[in-house]
Parts: C-alpha cells; sequence; structure tokens
C-alpha cells in the first residue's frame, strides 16, 4: 500500500513536469512549421523514448529517467547550453566526441540500446530540441547546474548501510528488488540493476557519478534531503548488483586515465 501510495504521487509529479512546465510552453509558442515539430519531436523522445524512437530502447528506458524534466533540471545532466560546448575531448573515448557522439553514448551505455542513425529524423529532432534549450547561451558557457553536481565530503562507501537506506528511502518505488515500474512498454520508475538497467559503461554505473545524481535529485521532489555520505552508500549498494555488459569496454579510456570507480 505504502508503495503503491508513493509510486501514485511519483506519477503525478512527473505528469506535471511533463506536461505543465515551462519548457512545453515556451515550444508552443514557436511559430508552426518543420523547426517546431522537429522541438516538439526531440522533447516526445526524451520524455517517453521507447514510443518515439522504437527499437532503440529494447529495455523500456527513457532519457528522462536520468535527464529529468526533459534535461531542464540542474544536476541532474541539463541539456542548457550543450550544443555550444561540443564536440570536445572526452577522456573516455580518447578523443573529441559530437553531440549525436555524445546522444549515442547515451542510447548505447545508460539505455543499453541501440545508436541513432546520424541522419535520422530522431537524431535530428533531439539535436533541435537541444538546441533549443541552448538559445541565449554564449558559445562554450553552459547552464546552471551542468553533469550531475559535486559531493562537498564523503567517507569511502559503506555498502551495507547503503542497502538500509535503499530500502528505506528507495524500494517504495524503485522496488527492493531495484525492478523499478513499468507503464505500458516504458517505465514510469526506471529499475536501478538487472537486465532491463543501465550497463557497467554508462557514467551512472560510477558510485561518484551515481551517489552525485542521488544526493542532488533523489528521493524524488526531495533532492538535497540525504547526506553525502547517504547518496555514497547507496550508490555503491545500487552499484553492487548484476547489470547488463557494455560490448565495447575495452575501447573506453585509450590513454590509462579510467576512473577507479569504473567497474571494468
Amino acid at each position: 500500500m505504502q508503495r503503491t501510495i508513493l509510486c501514485t504521487l511519483f506519477l503525478l509529479v512527473q505528469a506535471v513536469h511533463v506536461y505543465a512546465d515551462e519548457t512545453d510552453a515556451a515550444i508552443a509558442n514557436l511559430p508552426e512549421g518543420p523547426e517546431r515539430s522537429s522541438i516538439e519531436l526531440g522533447r516526445h523522445i526524451v520524455l517517453d523514448t521507447p514510443r518515439y524512437a522504437p527499437g532503440h530502447v529494447p529495455g523500456g528506458m527513457s532519457c528522462a529517467s536520468c535527464h529529468i524534466d526533459g534535461g531542464t533540471r540542474p544536476n541532474a545532466s541539463p541539456w542548457y547550453g550543450i550544443t555550444g560546448v561540443l564536440p570536445a575531448y572526452s577522456a573516455r573515448s580518447g578523443t573529441a566526441v559530437t553531440l549525436e557522439q555524445r546522444i549515442n553514448d547515451c542510447f548505447r551505455r545508460s539505455e543499453n540500446g541501440v545508436p541513432l542513425a546520424l541522419d535520422s529524423m530522431e537524431m535530428k529532432a533531439l539535436v533541435a530540441y537541444m538546441s533549443f534549450l541552448s538559445r541565449g547561451i554564449a558559445p562554450r558557457q553552459f547552464g546552471p547546474g551542468r553533469g550531475m553536481g559535486h559531493l562537498a565530503s564523503a567517507r569511502d562507501p559503506d555498502t551495507a548501510h547503503g542497502q538500509a537506506i535503499y530500502i528505506q528511502k528507495c524500494a517504495a518505488c524503485h522496488s527492493a528488488s531495484g525492478s523499478g515500474m513499468r507503464s505500458g512498454a516504458t517505465y514510469a520508475v526506471p529499475p536501478l540493476w538487472g537486465d532491463a538497467s543501465y550497463n557497467i559503461g554508462a557514467s551512472m554505473a560510477r558510485v561518484g557519478p551515481a551517489a552525485a545524481f542521488i544526493a542532488h535529485n533523489m528521493p524524488l521532489g526531495q533532492g538535497g534531503s540525504l547526506s553525502d555520505q547517504d547518496a555514497i552508500d547507496i550508490a555503491s549498494y545500487v552499484n553492487s548488483h548484476p547489470r547488463p555488459d557494455y560490448a565495447d569496454k575495452a575501447a573506453d579510456w585509450p590513454n590509462g586515465d579510467k576512473p577507479e570507480d569504473a567497474r571494468y
């Protein structure tokens, strides 16, 4: 019963974000035409990826599972200004990556899915949407809350303590088994481990980025309520579980600067 109530509240909060926020209003105010249609499609893909990019996320994850509020929430990897900072060097790939390559990295890693064709309608729509969010931001700048933020202080992770806090604070929606909650073909609440979750090549599979995301955004609507140490411990517990492999992991960090919390 408690899980049902809490997850119903989660869905209500999500509905408010999806259908009644400033981004939707700003898009609706654009002149009708191909550009607006592409931006609208891009936002739809972000919010319900299985429906609007069918065949690319067989596990059912959506971009908005991590890029909360359609890529507009600070410290949840927002996209304000992203078109002006890419291409940029990526230590993980050892080379400069374009926006399109970065998008496909998310499809392949965070959604454990299939990359988009670079000239596809879906790729063009995602770039159009991110370009829309980046309007008015100077090149090489970024909007507030870039990335997942940082933790002020934390000791080494305590996985057992993380399990206890997870059961207390996270399991009501994500379930004790980490399986999340489906809504049709997609996930209303994303799975945190198992076959449908992000694979080991995703940034979220590292304790550091996952802990920062948790500290700033979780529980949903209560970001900042957990201590940094609790967030580190939860991230350690979540990422101690099995998840899909990443086939091209051997090519990552070719210059030998792999982070200590990478799982491979």
